[in-house]
């Protein structure tokens, strides 16, 4: 078992995980108030791999990430669009659970819904209540801030800069620092759940606060993760409020991704909206969209186009291709490197000097050393050149450990690939010409017919080209 370090968002410093107790990993999920986009996919797959990675070194590991299904977003598109708010969070959660199983990652072992957790939400304000830590304002309920000492310890911000960004209009609260717990129900709102302090719904931060107590247990847990635009208001309120409540800290460790960095202008209708999780799962595959997700350090923004997910598609054809001609991606390498090898590198299976044991123990080293994706995947592409100009035995097996680890292990899957038939090919050559007469219209219909045949197009700067639609 490999010591597994994380950078600490609190502290600044590299964290190492206790290995004697079940590591519990919380990871903020989205608000489904309309179908997600490929930035809420980042978290979903960093977490998601991050827990398989210490799986499969023996942490005992458990990973839930939550759906915000009741908050102030949700009751504004559903209004707009003329529904139930509750009919359309159901709708997009059941959009949203559609579209992340397509990355082919699997679950979380948890995925609990705010709506399913009014009970223990109550009871944690209540708690908030009692310790004098919150107060009933109006049938509203906030959390005084002034009243938690460590408040402001994660985002290291000064006090004047603490804009919770919510909308005060007609607030009872008694300092602008404080924050709603509870909402009382207001008029236009179709929906509302029974409280102490009357018929209402909760506020965005006490939701996480119960949902992740209530699937990883006791205080604190291992990892609480999301997105770096959670640091303040939404974690620095989970912190004030749970550790109020409790008198123990939430979390041992914040982790959290860089943005998705896009500029909406580049993106033309004829590149579609591929800003949405679905449409980019539609058009370049889910191996491409999670290469793109790894492809940076998960704490740095991630720049977001067609280009770099072009760039995607040729890193996961490139490894495709290296296994295919590969006839050893089945064998089973036992990894000298994983439990108990010495310096001496003795061990079963591969020894631990050889070419492909090494470069896989350096892969998961790269993993263990605060979750660095593209250091591993570098690991990855440099086994296969060496692969590619001298006989390394193991390196198809290697590999194809690598990729699974990282959720790319259908590359190694066998299939036949005879290549597209003439009519997809035709089609595909009447596609280029009318994108060349900017007939985008008849290009995107084209586009629609080769998926019914079940190939994909792929652009990129070398041109158009046809790949096996996913599921083919």
């Amino acid at each position: 078992m490999r010591e597994v370090r994380i950078r600490d968002t609190m502290s600044g410093e590299l964290r190492s995980l206790d290995p004697g107790r079940e590591v519990g990993i919380y990871a903020c999920g989205p608000t489904v108030y309309s179908r997600v986009h490929i930035g809420n996919a980042r978290p979903f797959v960093i977490f998601s791999l991050l827990a398989r990675f210490l799986k499969s070194e023996g942490y005992e590991t458990r990973l839930a990430i939550n759906v915000t299904d009741i908050n102030d977003k949700i009751y504004a598109a559903a209004a707009e669009a003329g529904v139930g708010s509750a009919t359309l969070a159901a709708e997009m959660t059941a959009a949203y659970f559609e579209d992340t199983g397509r990355l082919g990652l699997g679950r979380p072992d948890a995925e609990p819904l705010a709506s399913e957790t009014i009970d223990a939400i109550v009871e944690l304000i209540a708690t908030l209540v009692e310790d004098g830590h919150a107060y009933e304002s109006g049938g509203d309920v906030y959390f005084s801030v002034r009243s938690f000492d460590g408040y402001g310890k994660l985002s290291h911000r000064p006090t004047e800069e603490m804009e919770q960004g919510e909308d005060d209009s007609g607030s009872l609260k008694r300092d602008r620092l404080d924050f709603a717990l509870w909402k009382g129900r207001k008029e236009g709102e179709d929906s509302s759940w029974d409280s102490p302090w009357g018929p209402g719904r909760p506020g965005w931060h006490i939701e996480c606060s119960a949902m992740a107590e209530a699937e990883l247990g006791e205080l604190p847990f291992a990892i609480h993760g999301g997105g770096s635009d959670l640091v303040f208001p939404h974690h620095e309120n989970e912190i004030a409020q749970s550790e109020a409540a409790r008198g123990r800290p939430l979390a041992k460790i914040w982790m959290h991704n860089g943005m998705i960095e896009t500029d909406a202008a580049k993106m033309s209708k004829s590149e579609g909206n591929i800003f949405q999780l679905s449409e980019a799962l539609d058009r370049f595959g889910p191996e491409a969209v999670v290469s793109y997700l790894i492809s940076g350090h998960y704490r740095q923004p991630l720049a977001f186009g067609a280009e770099q997910l072009n760039e995607a598609v040729a890193r996961v054809d490139r490894l495709r291709n290296f296994l295919r001609s590969r006839d050893d991606t089945g064998q089973d390498l036992e990894r000298a490197d994983r439990s108990g090898t010495g310096a001496d590198g003795a061990g079963t299976g591969l020894a631990a000097t050889s070419v492909a044991a090494g470069a896989l123990s350096e892969f998961r080293d790269a993993l263990a050393d605060d979750f660095n994706t593209p250091r591993a995947m570098s690991i990855a592409f440099d086994l296969v050149r060496r692969a590619n100009q001298e006989e390394v035995p193991g390196a198809g097996a290697a590999l194809a450990e690598m990729l699974e680890l990282v959720g790319l292990g259908s590359l190694a899957a066998a299939g036949d690939d005879d290549g597209p038939p003439a009519e997809a090919l035709e089609l595909l050559g009447q596609r280029e010409a009318a994108r060349a007469e900017r007939d985008f219209a008849r290009a995107d219909r084209i586009r629609d017919r080769l998926d019914e045949l079940g190939w994909e197009v792929r652009d990129s700067a070398d041109g158009a080209s046809l790949v096996p639609r996913p599921g083919r």
